[in-house]
């Protein structure tokens, strides 16, 4: 499989997790990707355990998929020169640094730009132009800031983050796509390009249809548990052993659901009639369907809501979900043999390019594992 980024170089001077993501999903897609990391600690998420095996710790392996490991202090004269000896041939540089970093280094955008006026360079930040724009950004402050803890939890419990750092994880995904339209537009015009991705609006802007609510009504509905703001029943439901989650669309449905519950009396009760209907009068509603729903195991239900033609599936635990068929049979997860760690499993790309999925070419780097290697020379 000839991958589409083969051939793009990507110098990566990021740490943590939004850097590191959205290089890891170039370097999937084909990018020869040099991540640059401290000669004594490396990259800060390879302390971040336990879980470690073979010294490695999950947190980085997670993300360090199909890239090199060099080490370099960037605050001496030979790392300073090896940097912009990369950079100077590199196709795209991201870094997350600390605003004016690596400007005062003389690795800033106006210094490499004149030896390499088509490089891309990517700085991932906090917040951005504005009154913050010095302060740091972390996931978990993001999160609580921009709103997502706001709606995220159950309406009479504390405000909630999302179980995954997903203000970097959005973030990285901006960046790579950012960086995709920048490779695609010089390929066309020529020059480079200096992209700037915010953690902070990269998470407002993941608030999506919740934001545009707000922003037409003026009403903060706040936090709801599993159900949805604006369509109902789309929730989980305990079943006499676990949860189940249902997911109705639309009226048709909803009427093919009571069917399927022996609850048609639902489908013609008036209050129940459209999806507006059902919103005003959620909670009797919920509390109708969960009293059908806690007659049956979850194994029953789902078998006969799908056969009803309504989406329905399980609520499951990370074993559950290594434990499924179709991750199993998938491809997702694939094994890589590791110089520290030995044999070990990796969930692999979820892009699938003409129905082939990118191969993990190289297991997640040990620090400086590449740094004697020619590197682009």
């Amino acid at each position: 499989m000839r991958l589409p980024l083969e051939g793009v170089k990507v110098l990566d001077l990021s740490r943590v997790l939004a850097g590191p993501y959205a290089t890891m999903l170039l370097a999937d897609l084909g990018a020869d990707v040099i991540k640059v990391e401290h000669p004594e600690r490396g990259d800060d998420t390879r302390g971040w355990g336990p879980p470690f095996v073979g010294g490695e710790s999950a947190y980085f392996l997670s993300v360090n998929r199909n890239k090199r490991s060099i080490v370099v202090d960037l605050k001496s004269e030979e790392g300073f020169e090896r940097v912009k000896k990369l950079a100077s041939t590199a196709d795209v540089l991201i870094e997350n640094m600390k605003r004016g970093t690596l400007e005062k280094l003389g690795l800033g955008y106006e210094a490499l730009k004149e030896t390499n006026p088509d490089l891309i360079y990517c700085s991932i930040t906090g917040f951005g132009p504005g009154p913050d724009d010095e302060k740091p950004g972390y996931d978990f402050l993001i999160q609580a800031r921009a709103g997502i803890m706001g709606i995220t939890g159950w309406p009479d419990g504390e405000p909630t983050k999302v179980g995954v750092a997903i203000a970097d994880m959005v973030c990285g995904l901006y960046a790579s796509n950012a960086i995709l339209a920048a490779l695609h537009r010089r390929s066309g015009t020529g020059g480079g390009a200096r992209i700037e991705v915010p953690l902070f609006e990269s998470t407002l802007s993941w608030l999506g249809n919740r934001a545009q609510e707000f922003l037409v009504t003026g009403e903060d509905v706040g936090r709801l548990g599993n159900e949805h703001p604006t369509i109902t029943p789309y929730q989980t439901f305990d079943t006499s052993d676990k949860p189940v989650a249902v997911a109705v669309g639309n009226d048709a449905q909803f009427m093919r659901l009571c069917e399927a519950i022996g609850r048609e009396d639902l489908a013609d009760d008036g209050r129940y009639s459209t999806n507006a209907d059902r919103i005003a009068n959620r909670g009797e509603l919920a509390a109708e369907l969960g009293e059908m729903f806690s007659t049956r195991t979850s194994e029953e239900w789902i078998e006969a809501v799908r056969e009803a033609g309504v989406p329905c599936g399980p609520v499951n635990s990370l074993t559950d979900v290594f434990e499924d068929e179709h991750v199993l049979s998938s491809g997702i997860l694939t094994e890589v043999e590791h110089p520290a760690a030995g044999m070990m499993r990796l969930l692999s790309s979820p892009i699938l390019m003409d129905g082939e999925r990118p191969a993990v070419r190289r297991p997640p780097p040990t620090l400086g594992e590449h740094t004697d290697e020619p590197v682009w020379e």
